[in-house]
């Protein structure tokens, strides 16, 4: 079973970061959730980093905010894909920081980044990045996609002119 690492730089990243998690498991995909901060952390940051596709990660979601170093730290170091969720925090200038520092990577250590607080979004990223090797978690994403175009249609049905 493929898995996804989710990681955070702290405690308060969690009720972002829980959208990644939950939608994560709609798919039937192993999560594998931890506190790793890049600057207070960094040997547990060097240990994750270098040795998750060990563990059979598949992708990593690392959510951070202000500074938000977590994301491009882990993929300076792990083969593996990376999604950031630059996350809005207490110490953060209306999350810009923490978009920034996200997106601003440079050559050859490329993130995904998706939109601020926009975990939802980085789970199904990740989903969609096993699916393109997995016929069954393929299978739900299709599933999830048409439920969504469902839902639009139905939305209409009650509108008038």
């Amino acid at each position: 079973m493929s898995k996804v690492a989710i990681v955070m730089g702290s405690k308060s990243d969690l009720p972002v970061m829980q959208d990644a998690i939950d939608i994560l498991k709609t798919f039937k995909i192993e999560v594998e959730v931890d506190i790793v901060s890049a600057h207070r952390t960094p040997d547990k940051l060097y240990d994750f980093s270098t040795n998750a596709h060990q563990r059979g990660i598949k992708v990593i979601i690392a959510g951070a905010g202000g500074a938000a170093h977590l994301p491009g730290m882990v993929a300076s170091m792990s083969p593996l894909p990376v999604i950031g969720v630059p996350v809005k925090s207490s110490n953060s200038i209306d999350g810009w920081d923490s978009v920034l520092s996200i997106l601003q990577m440079p050559g050859g250590v490329p993130v995904a980044t998706v939109a601020l607080n926009g975990a939802k979004n980085a789970g199904i990223l990740a989903a969609q990045i096993i699916g393109a090797s997995d016929p069954d978690v393929l299978e739900s994403i299709l599933m999830y996609k048409e439920g969504l175009k469902a839902k639009v249609i139905d939305s209409s049905k009650d509108l008038k002119a």
